[in-house]
């Protein structure tokens, strides 16, 4: 019989049978942890190359830059988005949580699901939606489907695997990260021998300081995007891989994925993609390296596109999970997996077929920046506590009750969050509203600003936070290595 877990302590599962995931946003115990920190390396790669990614190329291009500046600000919007999102990696290993869960030291118990989880949500409907139809359009192109039954096919794969979960996940990604280079290799080549590429394409042109960083904040803010859910994926590592090399084994890949595939997707487009949809432009310039190639690169960056649907399954199941149990205690279980996916299932076909690949560029250009809007400021929060507040100190008992030390509103991190959200106003630069400090600069600074306005205040508000007993307790309780 399984114990029954008191609403004081963290719920823990026996050890799973071989396949299906039990855990969900609950504590990995010691017990249940393997692994290495090199498995990384392929989950963090392979995220990167699929239909979803070589689109971001696309948006990025129409931005207006000029194809050599678009490179050059898709680089350096990589290297410095996921400088974060790497650093939140090296929190799974320390305390065996999913990253959400994390939040609740800086946001308070229902404060995190009220102010992070319900965003969170929204980033993985948002990013979901933008596969589901890539997804459809790639099948109706490759098998003549209906976007609907291409979407509802491929969700259905997807489903699958976020309900075995974490250990297949990895598992998938692995075999697909050599496959996936041949085919990056191959498509790159068919970009840059293209002759429907421009003469003067690798002319600098004009540098124009609006549409380069809009390139950069595109590019930077979907690195950013995967801070959410980046230690879901590293919380069964054992508690002894250090900071240091889960950042790095993270912080490479990705950035090279990025750099690698967004810079890609802008060639692709440059080289004959203007009036076709996403996937018909890369098969095009595929079959250029010669007939057949661009139709078998399509399906392979259609497979990879069912491996990050199901990562955003997987992290939307969880924020449900997270938010649910904020309200009302949540076991984690099969039946309460299956629900939540069930749910982003359902939720991402309706907004799918609501916006429609013919608003598909515009529709994920929007998510791209707003987005950022909403995970700026709690990047900044949550890694600024974890390495010069709190140091790695947390109690796993008090982050799984209610009424425990960290409160049920963190006022701290909510009145951080508020400041820097009011901050980054003047700064915005949409198609709905553009601010008076935007406009002044010619481009939207709202990532430099959100990041620094919300990192200073929590720091500031934090000087009155007794740290020392928070430590007592944690040492007490014995379940997390810190600093």
């Amino acid at each position: 019989m399984v114990r029954m877990a008191r609403r004081d302590e963290p719920a823990i599962e026996p050890m799973q049978p071989p396949g299906i995931e039990l855990h969900s946003i609950d504590y990995i115990p010691a017990s249940e942890r393997h692994g290495t920190v090199r498995h990384l390396g392929a989950l963090w790669f392979v995220s990167g190359v699929n239909l979803t990614g070589l689109a971001t190329g696309i948006t990025t291009e129409s931005a207006g830059a000029g194809l050599v500046w678009t490179l050059v600000a898709t680089v350096l919007g990589s290297l410095f988005g996921t400088f974060f999102m790497a650093f939140h990696s090296a929190q799974g290993p320390q305390l065996g949580l999913p990253q959400l869960v994390q939040s609740r030291p800086q946001f308070g118990y229902l404060g995190a699901a009220v102010t992070v989880w319900v965003f969170a949500f929204v980033n993985y409907v948002a990013f979901n939606t933008s596969d589901a139809i890539l997804s459809g359009d790639a099948l109706h192109a490759l098998a003549g489907l209906s976007p609907d039954a291409g979407y509802l096919f491929s969700a259905t794969v997807a489903a699958g695997v976020a309900f075995f979960g974490y250990h297949w996940i990895h598992r998938i990604n692995q075999w697909l990260a050599w496959p996936l280079v041949l085919v990056m290799v191959g498509l790159t080549l068919a970009a840059i021998r293209s002759p429907s590429l421009p003469a003067d394409a690798w002319t600098p042109g004009p540098f124009r300081i609006g549409p380069f960083m809009t390139v950069f904040a595109i590019v930077a803010g979907f690195q950013l995007g995967w801070a959410p859910y980046v230690s879901d994926y590293s919380r069964y590592l054992p508690a002894d891989v250090g900071v240091r090399a889960t950042f790095w084994w993270t912080y490479l890949p990705s950035a090279l994925s990025a750099i690698w595939v967004f810079g890609l997707g802008a060639v692709l487009w440059a080289a004959g993609g203007a009036g076709r949809s996403p996937v018909e432009a890369f098969r095009t310039v595929g079959d250029q390296l010669w007939p057949g190639f661009g139709t078998l690169a399509v399906v392979a960056q259609f497979i990879g596109l069912l491996s990050i649907m199901a990562i955003n399954q997987y992290g939307g199941m969880m924020s449900l999970i997270s938010i649910a149990d904020s309200v009302r205690p949540v076991r984690p279980s099969r039946r309460i997996r299956a629900l939540g996916i069930l749910a982003m299932f359902v939720l991402v076909w309706a907004i799918a077929r609501l916006v429609g690949v013919e608003r598909f560029t515009s529709f994920y250009g929007n998510v791209l920046i707003f987005l950022g809007y909403l995970f700026t400021p709690w990047t900044a929060i949550n890694l600024v506590d974890y390495f010069f507040v709190r140091k790695g100190a947390y109690s796993i008992r008090e982050i799984f009750r209610p009424d425990g030390i960290y409160g049920r509103w963190g006022w701290r991190g909510q009145a951080a969050y508020a400041l820097a959200t009011v901050a980054m106003v003047p700064f915005m630069m949409t198609t709905p509203y553009t601010g008076p400090a935007a406009r002044a600069l010619g481009f939207d600074g709202t990532i430099f600003v959100g990041l620094v306005v919300a990192g200073v205040a929590y720091l500031a508000l934090c000087r009155d936070l007794d740290v020392a007993a928070e430590r007592r307790l944690v040492e007490a309780e014995g379940l997390v290595r810190h600093r």
